[in-house]
């Protein structure tokens, strides 16, 4: 059977399958159909491998808290018994949620009797607060951006909208990129965290220890590949997609051989020297934003030491001068750690949206 990427499918799936059960059974309700949120599908980067778990005809039906009330049970049924056991060649029916597997449900086979389907009915700010535990009523603080992981804000403005009848594509806009101080924000602690380890990568060389020099290298790596997203406008995805997302930023062209070179490097000293080619790129990159003054960029010596680095120029600094929002700014006067992806890549606390509150607090004004 010929692989047909999820959002293709899905798109389908509504405008020939659900949407006429929908005209035929509940005519004139006012709904979104949707496919945002968790799946490699709604980032476009779905393939065959994918189909073994939570993939398929699938999508999210969005209804207004009244009708969601009132209808949603008796539109699940009606699906159930109007739409077919298959759809392109792939069965719409699902296994139930897998609790030893995170949830996973699994396309399933069936001929006959009620379609067990994955179109899942909700409200908006049902979503909305179980995906991110935040009330869409309410407006997006300085707190909130930053406890946002970026990988859940990307399945968000990213995926489809099939049809939009409840305004669900004005919802999505207010997440699409961070208020401009933030950015500036994010950009200062994306170059402290070069600057925290890129003269510790030289240095464990130094006395012969290739594997901790070489680890720190690709966190390095990692961290530039990071700030570039942040550069380009880009929420970054989750570790699995993190690369294929990175070859198609416009910095790839330039940055992706440095970077391979970095992790194929045998000795500290061309580590050294690859890094510092990407350092040159990266700077010249944040110069062409124009956000602060011009910066060096080209690398230069850790204090002596013959270590190359490129953030002990002050690119933090700079741009933390440049914020003026008074809802940012104290928190760019206390030590710059940046959202939770940047001081934690902890799969456990980035899809804990429950701890979001209690992550907030870290950036509450400090005590009198």
């Amino acid at each position: 059977m010929r692989f047909i990427p999820g959002l293709q499918l899905s798109r389908r799936f509504y405008r020939e399958a659900v949407r006429p059960v929908l005209d035929r059974s509940f005519p004139g309700l006012a709904h979104t159909a949707a496919l945002i949120g968790p799946g490699s599908e709604t980032l476009g980067f779905d393939d065959e491998m994918s189909t073994d778990h939570s993939w398929g005809p699938r999508l999210q039906l969005f209804l207004r808290p009244q009708d969601f009330a009132a209808l949603s049970a008796r539109i699940d049924a009606e699906l159930r018994q109007e739409l077919p056991h298959r759809f392109l060649g792939y069965p719409t029916s699902f296994t139930d949620p897998d609790p030893a597997d995170n949830g996973t449900r699994l396309m399933q086979a069936t001929e006959s009797g009620p379609v067990n389907h994955l179109v899942e009915t909700l409200t908006t700010g049902a979503f909305f607060l179980s995906y991110l535990n935040f009330d869409v009523d309410r407006t997006i603080e300085a707190a909130d951006w930053l406890t946002f992981p970026q990988q859940k804000l990307r399945s968000i403005v990213a995926g489809a909208v099939f049809h939009d009848g409840i305004g669900l594509e004005a919802m999505r806009a207010r997440f699409a990129w961070y208020p401009p101080d933030l950015w500036r924000y994010l950009l200062a602690a994306g170059w402290a965290r070069i600057g925290q380890e890129e003269h510790l990568m030289g240095r464990a060389g130094l006395v012969g220890d290739e594997i901790g020099s070489a680890l720190i290298a690709s966190r390095l790596v990692r961290d530039l590949m990071r700030l570039c997203f942040l550069m380009e406008r880009q929420y970054a995805p989750y570790a699995k997609w993190l690369g294929t997302a990175f070859a198609r930023l416009a910095a790839a062209e330039q940055l992706t051989g440095s970077l391979l070179a970095v992790q194929r490097a045998q000795t500290w000293q061309e580590r050294d020297r690859r890094l510092s080619d990407a350092y040159h790129l990266v700077a010249a990159q944040h110069n062409r934003l124009a956000l602060t003054e011009s910066m060096p960029e080209n690398t230069q010596c850790f204090f002596g030491r013959p270590f190359r680095v490129i953030a002990l120029h002050g690119f933090a600094d700079a741009l933390l001068r440049t914020i003026r929002d008074p809802e940012v700014a104290p928190i760019a006067q206390r030590r710059p750690i940046g959202s939770i992806d940047q001081f934690s890549d902890s799969t456990e606390l980035l899809e804990a949206a429950e701890l979001r509150s209690a992550l907030r607090a870290l950036y509450a004004p400090a005590p009198a």
